[in-house]
């Protein structure tokens, strides 16, 4: 196996953090957090110039049609930046499963959309409870209609679309597209612990939405969904926790205590050294589940949770880590250390909670003990 990037990758990654060291610091993430935006509008105007909107969207339908690898390199970098953009839930999640569901009308109708930047997406699969994405829905879908509730909607108040899981005739599962300026739809904002992510609760009162997948499709749909995004999301965690991290050590080789930069002490080298090695235990599973995400490999439900159970680990550690090195000052609100505290308990709810992927990763691995044994 190669788990080197392509040097087109490699090159995508410098300009990206270039464009957005130079572009979105995290003076701009603590301007939405401060204010009622619901994300930085220009910066999102100038990614969808730079194309990263479209980057996995076919030509066909005005993307550029590159492959799952140059947006993991993408979600890592913009999670290094904490831009204060919607490039999780649109690109990330809501592009990439209109994409695998293979719905061509709705394709053509959203993905010249998505690509130019001129729609937002996002995927409302929670309902109160983040800690199982893979449940059956309490928002209910009779025929092309949908009633009930979905929050937090992350981005949902940005959104021109929502993907949502309901449940249809017979409890079967049902993945549908609801435009949400359409009638029966209302939104109201939803607080969580990222004050910069904003989210949304969204509610449905018989409004109309187009069916993308029914029962067995939907599951299977659903199931390589979860996965996948596992992996993104992944490369978005380790991004953070590696400016964390930086942020955290930069901050040890300033500070001095007791007539000495606190870096010298040996407690803190170990901490730093702690958070190196977790770091890089979650920059190995992910490299394995871009690969695994890449060419359909079978070992992609293994590598996908282990990916995310890392990345969720790597980055709760350093930002709490940061916050302690910080001292007093890293419990303040005119800290940038909570930016990165608040990122990690989001993302570790985000596509379901640890635990939920943890057992994932232990029936992965029962399976495949399984197989080698047969």
């Amino acid at each position: 196996m190669n788990f080197q990037f392509s040097e087109e990758a490699e090159a995508l990654r410098d300009e990206a953090r270039k464009f957005l060291a130079a572009e979105s610091g995290r003076e701009k993430a603590r301007a939405v957090m401060n204010g009622d935006a619901t994300h930085d509008a220009a910066l999102w105007s100038r990614i969808a110039e730079l194309g990263w909107t479209g980057l996995r969207i076919p030509e066909a339908h005005g993307g550029l049609g590159l492959s799952v690898l140059e947006l993991c390199v993408l979600a890592e970098e913009v999670g290094r930046a904490l831009s204060p953009v919607p490039f999780t839930s649109s690109v990330l999640m809501a592009t990439e499963l209109l994409m695998a569901s293979g719905h061509e009308a709705t394709q053509a109708a959203w993905l010249p959309k998505l690509a130019d930047g001129s729609a937002i997406g996002t995927v409302a699969w929670m309902e109160g409870d983040a800690t199982r994405p893979d449940g059956t829905p309490k928002l209910s879908c009779s025929g092309d209609r949908l009633t009930g509730a979905k929050l937090p909607v992350a981005d949902g108040l940005a959104a021109d679309f929502a993907i949502v899981t309901a449940r249809g005739e017979a409890g079967a599962l049902v993945i549908a597209l609801v435009d949400l300026s359409a009638t029966g739809v209302s939104r109201s904002a939803c607080d969580t612990v990222d004050l910069v992510r904003k989210s949304a609760k969204i509610v449905f009162s018989d409004a109309p939405c187009t069916v993308l997948a029914r029962a067995d499709e939907a599951e299977r749909l659903r199931a390589r969904h979860l996965q996948g995004t596992a992996v993104l999301l992944a490369f978005e965690g380790l991004g953070s926790a590696d400016a964390a991290m930086e942020m955290a050590v930069d901050y040890a080789k300033e500070r001095v205590a007791f007539g000495r930069r606190i870096g010298g002490y040996q407690a803190v080298k170990h901490r730093c050294a702690d958070m190196y090695i977790k770091n890089q235990l979650a920059r190995s599973h992910a490299y394995y589940g871009a690969w695994a995400l890449l060419t359909g490999a079978p070992e992609l439900a293994l590598a996908a949770a282990g990916a995310r159970v890392a990345a969720i680990d790597a980055l709760q550690f350093a930002a709490e880590e940061n916050v302690q090195l910080h001292g007093g000052i890293g419990f303040t609100w005119e800290s940038d250390c909570q930016f990165f505290y608040r990122r990690g308990r989001l993302l570790a709810l985000n596509l379901g909670s640890r635990t939920f992927w943890s057992d994932q990763l232990v029936r992965a691995l029962e399976q495949r003990n399984t197989d080698l044994a047969a």
